[in-house]
């Protein structure tokens, strides 16, 4: 249990002190719970995160997804510790990488066990573009609405929010997006969830037969749609893609950059549809808060060339002794105290009191949940599906703030992504905190 919050505002005159004074020396751009919190962090443990004023917080982000393992894992300090004390660069062998691939093949969908390791997401996933290139001899790649795979230029076509790609034209070619299905919001206007999933299927089929040059390498999509708002597909429409890939002879990416890793209480959320890429993109949470990505694939895809080449897939950070230190010890972790099973447990828990308080706030248009991979939609209207207003989720956040829980429900879209560490005591605690949150903004705006 954490401490409540004693002062009558947060953030604290320490933190927003520094806060202030960074902004001399940083350029505009950073992440929106960073503007709006204005919080310096000092210190966590486990699913709390401490302030410079003292001010203790329920993590219910994670780093968005990222501090898998909770923060400070005691274990995890002293991998770490100890490997910046004897060699922290280099692309050779170490046992820890050794270690973590062995590991990671023991998890991964059936024969999906070459993997290269990178550092920030987007890097994967253009590496897992130069594969698929490759392996295919085809140069056009296909994502869908709600999409997000990154910031770079290869990916930034794919991108849902226009706000990233305004004025940045033009965009490179050979990068299309079609529907994703969303059951709360079927962008083809469908009612039944299987008839949201065929009628994207079809539309899939359209977009790559009427709009690309017919030389798709990849098809890209996230099992769960993390910036979107979490959005959960309906069963069989990963099953779908699988079978459009084959049947246009592309390879199917799966980034797993968020539901990897135990995130939607099994390892890969590929594998709740049964279905099995040819690529996985992987990161944010494998690495327990270091920067590494990756991706997984076959031995015989891995033998593309160039890709395969001689430096053809490096890195110069992705791989080196610190990144082996924190995959293997996370996914040691992981494994050991059966953080997977923790997140279906815990995430179960919270998505049945979510849906308590979906019955008591008119507000909440739907929940929905794979694990500890959770999503709300806040609206003005549950008929027309409105969003609610942004200064109003703002005023969740703020209180929320007030309260001891930092989440993501500065938008309509509220995500909740925990550490898989989180006890159902925490996590109790935690949406208590929301709950508390969202009541008093109700009353304060007439919701």
């Amino acid at each position: 249990m954490t401490q409540v919050l004693e002062k009558s505002y947060t953030p604290g005159p320490v933190s927003e002190g520094l806060f202030q004074e960074e902004q001399n020396y940083l350029t505009p751009g950073l992440q929106t719970v960073s503007l709006y919190s204005k919080i310096a962090l000092k210190q966590g443990k486990g699913p709390v995160i401490e302030d410079e004023d003292g001010n203790k917080y329920i993590d219910l982000m994670a780093g968005i997804g990222v501090a898998s393992i909770g923060h400070a894992h005691p274990e995890y300090v002293t991998a770490m510790s100890e490997q910046l004390g004897r060699i922290t660069v280099g692309s050779m062998t170490t046992r820890n990488r050794l270690d973590f691939a062995k590991r990671l093949a023991g998890i991964t969908p059936k024969g999906l066990d070459r993997v290269q390791l990178y550092s920030s997401g987007a890097e994967a996933v253009e590496a897992a573009f130069r594969l698929a290139q490759s392996h295919t001899k085809k140069f056009e790649f296909v994502g869908f609405w709600g999409g997000f795979h990154g910031k770079t230029a290869g990916v930034l076509p794919l991108l849902a929010d226009e706000s990233f790609k305004v004025g940045m034209g033009p965009l490179m070619p050979g990068r299309y997006s079609s529907p994703f299905p969303n059951p709360y919001r079927c962008p083809l206007g469908t009612k039944g969830e299987h008839d949201c999933v065929g009628h994207c299927l079809e539309h899939l089929r359209g977009v790559i037969k009427k709009t690309t040059s017919g030389s798709v390498a990849a098809i890209i999509c996230e099992p769960i749609q993390g910036t979107a708002g979490n959005i959960i597909p309906p069963d069989g429409w990963l099953r779908g893609l699988r079978s459009v890939a084959d049947e246009i002879g592309a390879l199917w990416i799966s980034d797993e950059m968020i539901t990897g890793f135990g995130r939607t209480g099994k390892w890969f959320g590929c594998l709740h549809d049964n279905a099995t890429p040819d690529v996985l993109t992987i990161g944010k949470g494998m690495g327990g808060g270091f920067p590494v990505s990756g991706l997984v694939t076959t031995a015989a895809i891995a033998q593309a060339k160039p890709f395969a080449n001689p430096s053809g897939s490096s890195s110069s950070y992705g791989g080196n002794p610190l990144a082996g230190a924190a995959t293997s010890t996370t996914l040691k972790i992981m494994q050991e105290e059966r953080l997977v099973e923790n997140s279906a447990k815990v995430g179960a828990l919270m998505l049945e009191r979510l849906r308590k308080m979906q019955d008591k706030f008119p507000f909440i248009g739907d929940v929905r949940g794979r694990g500890l991979m959770l999503g709300v939609e806040f609206v003005s209207d549950r008929k027309t599906k409105a969003p609610l207003s942004k200064d109003v989720c703002r005023a969740f956040f703020e209180e929320g703030l007030k309260r001891g829980v930092l989440a993501m429900s500065y938008s309509p879209c509220l995500r909740l992504n925990p550490p898989l560490v989180i006890t159902a005591e925490q996590a109790a605690d935690g949406l208590s905190r929301l709950e508390e949150a969202l009541d008093v903004v109700s009353k304060r705006f007439k919701l």
